[in-house]
């Protein structure tokens, strides 16, 4: 888990993005695909609070948003972010994959 030398530009995420949800509703699976991107919603809503509180407070509930940037300012390794982070996903994407099953 070396620090990244390639990182995806917005175009190839939210193209990626775009599809991932295009096919969840083809199959009529949305749900599946939010517990399954679960890290992306919490980037997301970790950033969103943010703005929200600080907008009507001028207080920070994170040290920086994304959520993932509070954990390296708390003293995590990059490494350390990216792995527990790669744990998380797996078993999101384990969930979503038993729910599957189920229905």
């Amino acid at each position: 888990a070396y620090p990244a030398q390639v990182f995806m530009g917005d175009v190839g995420a939210l193209a990626l993005g775009a599809a991932l949800g295009t096919v969840a509703v083809i199959i009529r699976q949305e749900f599946v695909l939010v517990i399954m991107g679960g890290l992306f919603v919490v980037e997301a809503l970790s950033v969103m609070l943010q703005v929200g509180w600080y907008k009507r407070t001028k207080k920070r509930i994170f040290l920086m948003a994304p959520i993932h940037h509070h954990y390296e300012q708390k003293g995590w390794k990059e490494t350390q972010v990216v792995v527990r982070f790669w744990i998380i996903t797996i078993i999101l994407v384990l969930i979503g994959l038993s729910t599957l099953k189920i229905r």
